[in-house]
């Protein structure tokens, strides 16, 4: 990959994802809940499951989507009402209820499938290959963009969950945590909204 293309690659992985997004969120609300050991599972299974999307991506699931847009647009709903579902979990949250569901973080296997469900990953796994992966290079290409990827992926996570971290005295006011995790929701439902248009 020449140079220029890699320096474009590592301004485009950083800007986008560094940037709220469904993934960002949740591991946000995650260490605000359950602290940064716990949520380690949800950040690793990000970025695996964001190597899986981008492998699927570079071996043609973009020329899939074209020729079957319809399958495209099926994730895309069931994506968006699979987060419209998380993000009335996260509003509705509340540590003392004994809630099942929230009272752990998303396993490695709910977060390596959520990235097929998530229209962020899905356009930025598609838009990446597009852009940055050469036919006549397809392989290294690749390569060094799942490499640029996993080193941004795991920055990303462990920056947002560490935020959460942070957080976590200031919200340990019953209402603090309640306006949190519904404001929380409602940039997780806004993050869905130009993925999805």
């Amino acid at each position: 990959m020449p140079y220029d293309i890699f320096a474009a690659l590592v301004v485009f992985v950083f800007a986008t994802a560094f940037t709220p997004g469904p993934n960002n969120i949740m591991v946000t609300v995650s260490g605000v809940n359950f602290g940064f050991v716990r949520t380690i599972p949800h950040m690793v299974g990000i970025t695996a499951g964001f190597v899986v999307l981008l492998l699927a991506a570079s071996a043609g699931l973009g020329l899939i989507f074209s020729t079957m847009p319809q399958l495209q647009t099926a994730l895309k709903i069931a994506g968006a009402l699979y987060m419209l579902w998380l993000a009335w979990k996260v509003a509705n949250a509340r540590p003392q209820s004994g809630d099942v569901d929230l009272a752990r973080p998303m396993t490695f296997w709910q977060a390596v499938a959520f990235q097929w469900v998530n229209p962020k990953a899905l356009v930025m796994s598609l838009t990446m290959v597009a852009l940055f992966v050469r036919p006549e290079n397809r392989v290294l290409d690749a390569a060094i963009l799942i490499a640029v990827n996993v080193v941004f992926t795991a920055a990303t996570v462990i920056t947002w969950t560490g935020f959460g971290v942070a957080l976590r005295g200031l919200l340990s006011n019953p209402r603090h945590a309640r306006i949190f995790n519904i404001v929380m929701a409602l940039l997780l439902v806004a993050s869905i909204v130009p993925m999805v248009l």
